[in-house]
């Protein structure tokens, strides 16, 4: 089966939220036929709506599934209660989604094997509910899951021996590289539970890295995260996953650069 190449929407985020359909038909324009959305559960009938009129299927998307609360981009935490899994894997079958990878847990939840178990315990019982709609469930690592260790094994290598063998893993190369990984060693130690990779490529400029968002990002293959190497290390791969946390230049072109070397080095 062939690796599908996909966008993650939060890339595109401030365009989304000022022109759903008109920055669906630029990434459609862009060469992209799969994206994975966020946040969808707030708006799934209308960009179901929007992804099928540009041609763009969504095979996986981002959700609270271990958290209680809406968790920031920055780690901050909100008291805003997240939907349940049940209105989740609603809104997922509503779009089409197969897979419903849990995006970020706080930096704080990794500090101890216990804080990991629950982190497990809790992917584990989506995972069941999930199944049972045909739709499985997923975790997405940020550095923090990797900075922390225990008795030499990383939390991230810690929560992937608790998961439930049907609770895959979405491996953001980018964040393994902040984290000091190497992220083709690690690719082959987590082995056929990475179905998916978020594809960013950065300078690592230490000072550019220090500011939030990260100021370091450039388009896939012109920085220094070992992308080729870790795709060839990545043996169940499905999909591919462009993505930008931030882009001091135009969006659109370097989403499209990174498309073109991600539909390269997939097909080589």
């Amino acid at each position: 089966m062939p690796v599908q190449t996909s966008i993650q929407l939060f890339t595109v985020k401030d365009a989304l939220e000022a022109d759903l359909d008109g920055t669906l038909a630029e990434l459609a324009s862009r060469g992209f036929t799969a994206a994975e959305p966020y946040d969808f559960v707030r708006r799934a009938e209308p960009l179901a709506a929007a992804l099928k009129a540009n041609g763009i299927a969504a095979p996986t998307g981002h959700a609270f599934l271990a958290s209680t609360s809406f968790v920031n981009p920055d780690g901050s935490g909100t008291t805003l209660p997240v939907p349940t899994p049940d209105v989740v894997f609603d809104a997922a079958e509503t779009l089409g989604m197969t897979t419903v990878i849990d995006p970020y847990t706080a930096p704080a939840r990794w500090e101890s094997l216990e804080q990991i178990e629950e982190t497990a315990r809790l992917l584990n019982a989506a995972a069941e509910i999930g199944a049972a709609r045909g739709i499985r469930v997923g975790y997405h690592n940020h550095a923090h899951e990797l900075e922390a260790t225990f008795d030499g094994k990383t939390g991230l290598e810690v929560l992937a021996d608790l998961l439930d063998p049907r609770v895959v893993l979405e491996v953001d190369l980018y964040w393994v590289a902040r984290a000091g990984v190497d992220s083709p060693t690690l690719l082959r130690t987590l082995g056929d539970r990475v179905i998916a990779v978020h594809v960013k490529d950065g300078t690592l400029d230490p000072e550019a890295v220090a500011a939030y968002p990260p100021a370091d990002q450039v388009p896939a293959g012109q920085g220094v995260v070992p992308l080729e190497e870790a795709l060839a290390a990545a043996s169940a791969l499905e999909v591919a996953i462009v993505e930008f946390d931030h882009f001091n230049g135009d969006l659109f072109d370097a989403v499209e650069q990174s498309r073109v070397f991600l539909d390269e080095k997939v097909a080589a």
